[in-house]
């Protein structure tokens, strides 16, 4: 009897090391503040970071940021480099096609970023260099709303290299996420004499309905989990706090 008592509780040991010792690995994309950014320490921090170890506290995980670069992280992912994706990554129908989603983590529209004044409309830009994340919904957007109407797009690997172009005058305009834009170029000291121009975009053709967590195809185990962590963190105020660390509005948005 004292044995089999012995036995049960190694057992129920082994399955609390178990639990504890799962680790949920995150890819994420270290070139896009605030969502994302390596800190002085050299590890990435930012909004999709915190987020991350928050879902992971939600789901009892141990939590593994993995960087890569954005247009590197599906095909990292379906190589199994990392369980999921949590970097910004807007849900749309192509994407669709090669990833699974879970529902929304926050929702923001994209912006064009030029000098103050400039006009904008789908000709506006003839002859002229707009600056995109290479293989991003700002990209795809561009090609089609501007690009067919004589403008040169310059794709860059890391957005802060557009706005250095921006400032230094390569390209006449930046296409991008506009909290991205906002913070990391606006309200910087390069940002001056620089301002959104332009309406907002958020045509659900382009850019979705709003940024998810992608996973592999089928893994149905993972979205489940996921998505009832984002329900979670939503409802017990854990979202929220990672919210106010920063931004000074209500990001998941509509």
């Amino acid at each position: 009897m004292k044995k089999a008592l012995v036995l049960a509780a190694l057992a129920v040991s082994a399955t609390a090391f178990a639990a504890q010792a799962e680790t949920v690995r995150f890819g994420i994309d270290g070139n896009y503040p605030p969502f994302a950014k390596q800190g002085a320490d050299g590890k990435l921090q930012g909004f999709d970071v915190d987020m991350a170890y928050t879902l992971c506290n939600a789901m009892k995980v141990t939590c593994e940021i993995v960087p890569q670069d954005w247009d590197g992280l599906i095909p990292a992912l379906n190589a199994n480099k990392f369980d999921a994706i949590l970097s910004s990554m807007s849900i749309t129908e192509e994407r669709m096609k090669a990833v699974d989603f879970s529902n929304k983590y926050y929702h923001t529209p994209s912006r064009m970023i030029g000098k103050s004044g400039t006009v904008v409309n789908q000709t506006s830009f003839k002859g002229k260099k707009i600056g995109v994340l290479r293989a991003s919904i700002q990209e795809k957007f561009a090609k089609d709303y501007w690009a067919k109407n004589g403008a040169s797009l310059v794709a860059y690997g890391k957005i802060p290299e557009a706005f250095l172009d921006l400032k230094s005058g390569r390209i006449d305009g930046v296409f991008v996420d506009s909290v991205v834009g906002d913070s990391d170029f606006l309200k910087s000291s390069q940002g001056k004499g620089y301002a959104f121009v332009g309406p907002d975009y958020n045509d659900a053709k382009y850019f979705g309905k709003g940024a998810g967590i992608a996973v592999k195809k089928g893994n149905k185990a993972m979205l489940e989990r996921l998505n009832k962590a984002i329900e979670q963190v939503r409802k017990d105020g854990s979202y929220k706090k990672v919210q106010d660390k920063y931004f000074t509005f209500d990001v998941y948005g509509n």
